[in-house]
């Protein structure tokens, strides 16, 4: 019986060529992006620092604040996307996050939701845990991963100047798109209360789908 021959270890695989684009700072770029809101666009959060600055840039009832769970903001904002077509949907990511669930990169391409806008917050760190090292510092780039999954507008961010002109609106159409941006590793400002009942009632309100409870604000 043939034997298979050790060949020695494996050869690491060849790191990507990292986009040029200029670095950002995520809270700057997040309070650009609410101010150019129209009305009524529902904008999800995802966990940590990405929330934290949509919080600190000013709450809105149409804000959901994810908690706890990595890879879950596009996911939901799809479903929003899904059920309320008329309205415009953002999903803020992290690159951690979405390296977390991105198979659902690829359902967004098969439905292909004209309402939906994706911006993923890239630093290459899980800057939360202890700043630990993620893929996309090394091997993944978000933006080619999101083009072979079926979003065929996808972009790197290059400066502010492009952030301000991609993001120029309306969100209800044009869509799906993803804009990937690299940010520093500042961290974010104060985030939300953690009250999951309390958010989920507050956003199904800003949403007209449901009523918040008299405390709710």
């Amino acid at each position: 019986m043939a034997t298979q021959k050790n060949t020695g270890p494996r050869a690491k695989p060849a790191p990507i060529r990292q986009p040029q684009v200029k670095v950002l700072n995520r809270t700057a770029i997040t309070k650009q992006l609410v101010a150019k809101l129209q009305g009524g666009e529902a904008v999800i959060g995802g966990i940590g620092n990405t929330n934290f600055d949509l919080f600190a840039a000013g709450h809105r009832p149409e804000n959901f604040y994810m908690l706890g769970s990595m890879g879950l903001a596009i996911p939901i904002a799809l479903g929003v996307a899904l059920a309320q077509p008329e309205r415009g949907i953002i999903a803020l990511e992290g690159d951690g996050s979405i390296l977390m669930s991105l198979g659902c990169l690829t359902t967004i391409g098969m439905v292909r939701p004209r309402n939906l806008t994706i911006v993923i917050m890239d630093n290459g760190l899980y800057q939360i845990t202890g700043k630990q090292p993620t893929a996309t510092q090394g091997t993944a780039d978000i933006v080619a991963i999101a083009r072979g999954a079926g979003i065929a507008d996808s972009a790197w961010v290059h400066d502010e100047e492009h952030f301000d002109r991609v993001f120029e609106g309306p969100f209800d159409g044009g869509g799906p798109r993803l804009f990937a941006v690299k940010i520093d590793d500042k961290p974010g400002a104060a985030g939300p209360v953690r009250d999951p009942a309390l958010i989920r009632n507050r956003f199904m309100k800003g949403l007209g789908t449901g009523r918040a409870g008299a405390l709710d604000g």
